[in-house]
């Protein structure tokens, strides 16, 4: 892949804000904003309760929605690196990502996504890992996760110029208790896949606080992600062939 910085941007969350970030690019090298046709895991949701959504707290970035376009979506999720057996803290590391994965299924009938076996594969990346203290005017204090994501040029065979495409990385405390690393992977992993905001209704998996009962994917979270899906965006799109 030949990676062209376009932004990046990060969702602290313990969960609390999101903080963005850009970096300027010459408009001209990129594809022109359009919408993705549904993709049909989405296109077959039907909500019978009609709960709604939150898309109004949903704000596009500077190249539209964050929508993915290819699937599945590729997720590393970091594994210990000796034999559970061997000491309490591999078991501990294997606790940690056995509350992880249950959260990428979790998602995975309303986009689909596979696991698979090395960072460099993946398109969100996550990491067993404290994520940096978030510095405030009352001083540090520790997150419980962070995701960020970056834009860049990924290769493909049938354009020459590639297409715009992003990836994420995301830290997970290992000091959490095992259901509430699974409510932080489900929150990231709303965020990666596009829900680049949050509710303000507690029942939501993507409700801007952590709470004492973590609330499963509501309705709400769903109905907002397929009308994300539904926006422009400059991902997916082809580059230019003379870019750089």
């Amino acid at each position: 892949m030949k990676r062209l910085l376009v932004a990046f941007g990060l969702a602290i969350c313990t969960f609390l804000s999101i903080v963005w970030f850009q970096v300027r690019i010459a408009n001209a090298s990129l594809p022109a904003t359009q919408v993705h046709p549904l993709p049909p895991t989405l296109e077959r949701w039907q909500d019978p309760s009609a709960s709604g959504d939150y898309f109004s707290e949903i704000k596009p970035s500077k190249i539209g929605y964050l929508i993915w376009s290819e699937f599945p979506i590729a997720v590393y999720v970091q594994r210990p690196g000796m034999p559970v057996w061997a000491s309490a803290s591999a078991r501990r590391f294997q606790q940690w990502v056995d509350a992880v994965l249950p959260a990428i299924q979790e998602w995975n009938p309303y986009l689909p996504m596979v696991v698979v076996d090395r960072p460099e594969k993946a398109d969100i990346a996550i990491w067993r890992s404290r994520p940096p203290l978030q510095v405030t005017p009352a001083g540090p204090y520790a997150r419980a996760a962070l995701v960020s994501y970056e834009i860049y040029q990924k290769r493909s065979s049938k354009r020459p110029g590639g297409i715009l495409s992003h990836k994420y990385t995301m830290f997970i405390s290992p000091d959490l208790s095992w259901p509430y690393i699974q409510a932080a992977a489900r929150h990231e992993l709303g965020h990666a896949l596009g829900i680049w905001g949050h509710s303000r209704v507690e029942t939501d998996a993507l409700y801007f606080s952590q709470v004492r009962n973590p609330p499963a994917i509501s309705p709400r979270d769903i109905n907002t992600l397929k009308r994300i899906y539904q926006q422009p965006t400059q991902l997916g799109w082809p580059i230019a062939s003379g870019s750089r």
